[in-house]
């Protein structure tokens, strides 16, 4: 135990976190100013008739257009505040609510990067990102500090390594081995104008993109805990991500993913680089020395017994359930790229892409039934996304036999016609056509009502890869 308190509690330079709490706040008012002001909120929340809730969140409803965007506006409120370290703890907790709030109106809507964000600020809820380089610290001195606890920076950094290991663990998977559904996003670009995008559609172009995302997130990601490889390992990094922002519209995670990279650099880097700079300015071209490395700026001298076990013990069991959570489709039947069971959370980025057709069959007392197109009901990206993801069919099965029981109508049965094709496969039915969808339960297995993946990949590169080799 004095070990792990000596760990967490050491104190280090507190410049490195307040940077980070001021890219963070920047990216953050970035993203509200374009949700806010930008963005067609009437079209994603309103111009539907149902919205999808995540499970025990279906009491969250979302407020008219003009309310959700004064919420994004006053979100980059709190923004400027977290920037400026101002008011910085009620700006976090705030906007952490605010963004929180948005993320649970509609399922439709998940992104890996708004539970990324959602995760950092929590934890920057109870960070003292404040104490330095902050209006919180000038105007309350009582506060001010150019040290901080370890721990603060040792969570951070952890809840990133976390992230950028499983993603590459979860691409060790057959489609993803097979080039799939890389190769498919990135033929279908025009590529015309761009050499890039021209080598990149190339199998072998396409491998080298796909097996180094894996290696760079399991080799990459460990070696930027380490001095003489973190730079080097940034700067790869960088041409990474800024190729994912090139290729993809995937919204501030590149930039987030980027900028949180420095917090596995020296707590101290930032006052390293200005006083490199500033020599660099005075002396012209005369090499700098590198002042030697401190991470323990002052003594150890340890924390209150109840407060640090509390510590100690908070952190371990959040990066305990970050570790093993991401996990949970190991042991769960199926291929969750195509049942979805356990795919959110799980930090499961750009490892499928699904085509649905889908058609809900009605049928009540009297021999009544209807047949129900979800575009009737649905805004576009809901359509798009409801027909392969089984908690998204189930909520509009559970939907339509509400609307004709709310009609009168008695003995509301709802079965499903669904074709899906995942990362390029023929079409295959979703889901048992024998289910009633309306007398499923929500926590039901997903495997009692919806059929195995039984297609095969399309021109597998690594069996025609094999198959070129045996050839020769």
């Amino acid at each position: 135990m004095n070990y792990l308190y000596q760990l967490f509690f050491r104190q280090i330079d507190a410049s490195a976190l307040a940077v980070f709490r001021m890219g963070l706040g920047a990216i953050l008012l970035f993203d509200c100013i374009n949700y806010g002001i930008f963005l067609c909120l009437q079209c994603d929340y309103h111009d539907t008739s149902l919205l999808f809730k995540y499970a025990g969140f279906e009491w969250v409803h979302a407020l008219p257009t003009a309310g959700l965007k004064a919420v994004w506006l006053f979100m980059g409120v709190c923004a400027v505040g977290i920037m400026l370290g101002f008011y910085y703890r009620l700006s976090m907790v705030l906007f952490t609510l605010g963004f929180t709030y948005q993320f649970l109106l509609d399922e439709a809507l998940y992104l890996n990067h708004f539970y990324m964000v959602i995760l950092f600020c929590v934890l920057m809820c109870f960070v003292p990102a404040n104490r330095h380089w902050s209006l919180d610290a000038r105007y309350r001195p009582e506060i001010a500090s150019p040290l901080v606890s370890n721990w603060t920076r040792l969570l951070l950094g952890a809840q990133l390594e976390i992230i950028l290991i499983h993603a590459g663990i979860v691409k060790i998977n057959m489609d993803w081995l097979n080039l799939e559904p890389l190769r498919m996003w990135l033929t279908a670009r025009s590529v015309d104008e761009n050499a890039l995008l021209q080598m990149l559609t190339q199998d072998w172009g396409i491998a080298v993109a796909a097996y180094g995302s894996i290696a760079l997130h399991l080799v990459g990601a460990p070696l930027l805990l380490f001095r003489k490889t973190r730079l080097a390992v940034l700067c790869v990094y960088a041409m990474f991500h800024l190729s994912n922002a090139f290729v993809f519209n995937i919204g501030i995670f590149p930039w987030f993913t980027l900028f949180a990279s420095l917090l596995l650099f020296d707590p101290d880097w930032p006052v390293v680089l200005w006083n490199r700079l500033r020599h660099r300015s005075l002396r012209l071209r005369q090499r700098f020395p590198k002042p030697p490395f401190r991470y323990v700026s002052e003594p150890f001298k340890g924390q209150s017994s109840v407060m640090g076990h509390v510590i100690v013990g908070l952190v371990v069991v959040w990066l305990a359930v970050q570790i093993v959570f991401p996990l949970r489709h190991w042991w769960r039947d199926g291929e969750v790229a195509w049942n979805e069971d356990g795919h959110r959370y799980s930090w499961r980025m750009k490892l499928r892409s699904k085509r649905g057709q889908a058609k809900f069959h009605v049928r009540a007392d009297g021999g009544n039934h209807w047949v129900l197109d979800p575009a009737t009901y649905l805004n576009q990206r809901q359509t798009r996304k409801m027909p392969c993801i089984p908690d998204m069919v189930w909520q509009f099965a559970q939907f339509s036999e509400q609307l004709y029981k709310d009609q009168g109508h008695t003995g509301v049965t709802v079965h499903a016609e669904i074709f899906c094709s995942l990362n390029g496969r023929d079409y295959a039915r979703f889901v048992h056509p024998d289910v009633d969808l309306a007398a499923i339960g929500r926590y039901e297995p997903v495997t009692h009502w919806i059929m195995p993946l039984d297609k095969p990949l399309k021109n597998p590169f690594v069996t025609n890869l094999f198959a070129s080799l045996a050839g020769k």
